[in-house]
């Protein structure tokens, strides 16, 4: 029988979260703007020592420099979360190098982030028993343009957390379905068939998001996912936004084709990833998929207390 995951204790005014570049390269404007949003919501905020690092024009830092920045950060004891300023591409190439045991040692913190940081979701996620939080990283726009967004995430870190996330688009197979969230970015989820951090998708609901994917690499994503077994394993099937992967329709069509034969509810519509508005989706927490009601209810879980 599958454990409920942890929570972490909600955030409160004051406590200290640490900003984190376990991906690409952050510049200096971007992380002053993730600082100064954090403050604002009365946050102590820790840059990590080479959070301004840059190596081959798309890293943060060498793998070690990002792996060390990461690991200090989340043993640190005073630091109650680590919120990813914005992903691009690294966290693979670190995620086989963490010391689990070690980590675990520090106890449940906030993890928030998505895009490449979806990667380091599954590993803590899995390897740590918690629920992360796939959200809007503070130095990307929408957490400073949309309000919703914004609103969203800090319930999620100080409280009270929405009890549901809404559903807005076409059901295409109808249904309902139970089981922990799981998943994040397609094809970071496609290309981590066969590593340490492959999708464990069985009897949970799997959500999937992605960018700037023509529909046949969309395709080819999915294909991926169902030739590995990942898709007929899950319970059900939430899509979020699939921004500036084409038309809608064809993109619409492709996800039909390649999802709608899995004898499992598959739902459209999440505002999460990478639109306009970004709601946060709490991964391994238990829900449940009504596509009636256009909606994910999630079920309450005990809090780790302070």
């Amino acid at each position: 029988m599958r454990r409920p995951r942890l929570l972490p204790p909600l955030l409160r005014p004051g406590d200290t979260v640490a900003l984190v570049a376990p991906a690409g390269p952050v510049d200096a404007t971007e992380a002053s703007a993730a600082r100064s949003l954090l403050e604002s919501w009365g946050l102590t905020v820790r840059s990590t020592p080479r959070l301004l690092a840059s190596r081959l024009g798309y890293l943060a830092g060498s793998d070690e420099e990002r792996l060390e920045d990461f690991t200090e950060a989340w043993l640190d004891p005073e630091v109650r979360g680590l919120v990813c300023a914005r992903g691009g591409y690294g966290t693979q190439r670190m995620a086989d190098r963490l010391d689990y045991p070690r980590l675990a040692t520090a106890g449940p913190k906030f993890l928030v982030g998505s895009s490449d940081v979806t990667c380091l979701h599954q590993a803590l996620g899995d390897r740590l028993g918690l629920v992360t939080l796939h959200g809007p990283m503070p130095a990307c726009r929408p957490l400073h343009d949309d309000k919703e967004t914004a609103r969203h995430l800090h319930a999620a870190l100080f409280g009270p957390s929405a009890p549901s996330l809404p559903l807005n688009g076409p059901v295409l197979v109808p249904g309902r379905a139970e089981g922990p969230l799981t998943g994040g970015n397609l094809s970071m989820l496609a290309s981590s068939v066969g590593t340490s951090t492959a999708p464990d998708t069985a009897g949970r609901i799997l959500v999937l998001e992605d960018v700037g994917e023509d529909p046949y690499r969309l395709d080819r994503a999915l294909t991926q996912l169902r030739r590995a077994g990942a898709l007929h394993r899950t319970a059900g099937i939430v899509l979020g936004d699939f921004f500036a992967c084409g038309p809608s329709k064809q993109v619409e069509g492709v996800l039909r084709d390649r999802l709608s034969d899995l004898g499992v509810p598959v739902a459209t519509g999440l505002p999460a990833g990478h639109g306009p508005r970004q709601l946060t989706v709490p991964l391994g927490a238990d829900a449940v998929l009504e596509t009636a009601r256009h909606r994910i209810a999630l079920t309450p879980q005990k809090r780790t207390s302070r």
